[in-house]
């Protein structure tokens, strides 16, 4: 497991297993938001499967898959909402941790500069230049 902090508050990784969630709790993170389709993994990693381990270690979980090339706004405003609604630091996963990088960076549009929301994942090799636009837009609102 790769913990890829964007913030103090909200990190991403690329797939997890369900062996990984005690390290996910016991690093401080409450809420795990999985933004992978069923359809691209094997069925011992889908929603529900990780949902129950989740919960079973009383970590808030949600499922917010986002569809490679097919983001909506309704991803981005469900990872929104999750985030508000998170008692504590958010984990959120998915094949690489680009797709959660990207609705977090969509999610903060107005809220951070956009220069922050493409930075802070490049950091971490997640290329976001292309959101530049969207990002402006939404800021303004």
């Amino acid at each position: 497991m790769d913990i890829r902090a964007l913030t103090p508050t909200y990190a991403v990784s690329p797939q997890i297993e369900p062996s990984d969630l005690p390290a996910i709790k016991a690093a401080g993170y409450t809420t795990v938001i999985d933004n992978r389709p069923d359809g691209e993994i094997p069925p011992h990693l889908h929603t529900g499967e990780m949902r129950r381990a989740a919960e079973a270690l009383g970590l808030a979980f949600v499922a917010n898959p986002v569809i490679g090339g097919a983001l909506t706004m309704d991803n981005v405003a469900a990872q929104r909402a999750a985030i508000d609604a998170a008692s504590g630091p958010v984990f959120a996963y998915c094949a690489s941790g680009n797709r959660s990088s990207v609705v977090w960076a969509l999610a903060h549009a107005g809220q951070m500069p956009a220069d922050d929301l493409i930075g802070i994942p490049a950091r971490f090799g997640y290329q976001l230049d292309h959101l530049r636009p969207t990002l402006e837009q939404l800021a303004q609102g």
